[in-house]
């Protein structure tokens, strides 16, 4: 995996009250691609934040169906990834790389 295709995979990282919450116990939750699968999450992070992941848990967020002057749209679909890091290591998502 080259930097190219480590930045396709971790889109951003989720600011939210309850990723907020999770980064006490070591995870850091990241928006990633779609097709991308936990092997290759695990890689990315490692790769770009030079620390050790202990558990990558993914989940999809279903597009939601939107009405703008009458016509119907849909949102994407949105993957999420709870990164759990090893005791000891830490991500600040606030710097940027």
């Amino acid at each position: 995996m080259n930097k190219l295709s480590a930045y396709d995979i971790i889109r951003n990282p989720v600011v939210t009250e309850k990723s907020t919450m999770a980064s006490e116990n070591n995870q850091v939750v990241f928006d990633v691609a779609i097709d991308a699968n936990k092997t290759d999450i695990k890689a990315a992070v490692e790769q770009l934040f030079s620390v050790k992941v202990k558990a990558v848990n993914t989940l999809v967020r279903k597009g939601k169906v939107k009405r703008f002057r009458g016509k119907i749209g849909v949102r994407n679909d949105v993957k999420k990834a709870v990164v759990t890091l090893v005791d000891g290591q830490s991500i600040d998502i606030s710097t940027g790389l």
